[in-house]
């Protein structure tokens, strides 16, 4: 859920990620095949919380392969816990579903969502932080704007914030803050 809440993944381009597609030194991710050609390919940075949770879960996993799934299957393992039945782990198959897990973490932490939910968070968090349309849909996979403003759900308090970070007072005192002119022009338009 951390990985991807913080890096826009979708559930199958996590669940079928391979250790060769980590590299832990640069801290990305390049993302396989994908449900878009513009998502097949694609390189993520990993924030802090998404390189943190990989780390960890790769200390879990000491015996993988690069070939090997970062998430394989693991049927009855109890692969969540510190001691996991390593005969019931398969790391040549990706998990096929982790629905249970997912479920009782929400549980626990007292949320209704649904996992691609994550994703959608994801996009509006990294909208909100003012990243520009070409590196939401670099990020996401996606190919259009259509499809990054159906993913983005602006919060009413970023909005607030986004309109008063351009009502603050310029040093210089101008009114025209952000009147883009030619050298022609003499004085900004006026206000309506």
């Amino acid at each position: 859920m951390t990985v991807a809440l913080n890096t826009a993944l979708r559930k199958n381009e996590i669940r079928t990620l391979r250790w060769s597609q980590i590299d832990f030194e640069k801290r990305t991710v390049a993302v396989g095949r994908a449900k878009t050609q513009a998502g097949s390919g694609r390189v993520i940075l990993l924030n802090q919380p998404a390189f943190d949770s990989l780390i960890n879960w790769a200390g879990r996993l000491v015996e993988s392969n690069a070939d090997d799934f970062v998430f394989p299957a693991c049927e009855a393992a109890g692969i969540e816990r510190e001691h996991p039945d390593r005969e019931r782990i398969d790391p040549s198959r990706p998990i096929n579903s982790w629905r249970s897990a997912c479920r009782a973490a929400l549980k626990r932490a007292g949320l209704r969502v649904r996992f691609h939910d994550l994703r959608h968070t994801c996009i509006t968090k990294l909208a909100e932080s003012q990243a520009s349309e070409q590196t939401l849909m670099a990020i996401s996979g996606h190919v259009s704007r259509r499809m990054i403003e159906h993913y983005t759900h602006i919060r009413m308090e970023a909005k607030r914030a986004a309109l008063d970070a351009i009502a603050k007072p310029v040093s210089d005192g101008s009114v025209a803050q952000n009147w883009a002119h030619s050298p022609t022009d003499e004085k900004p338009p006026a206000a309506n």
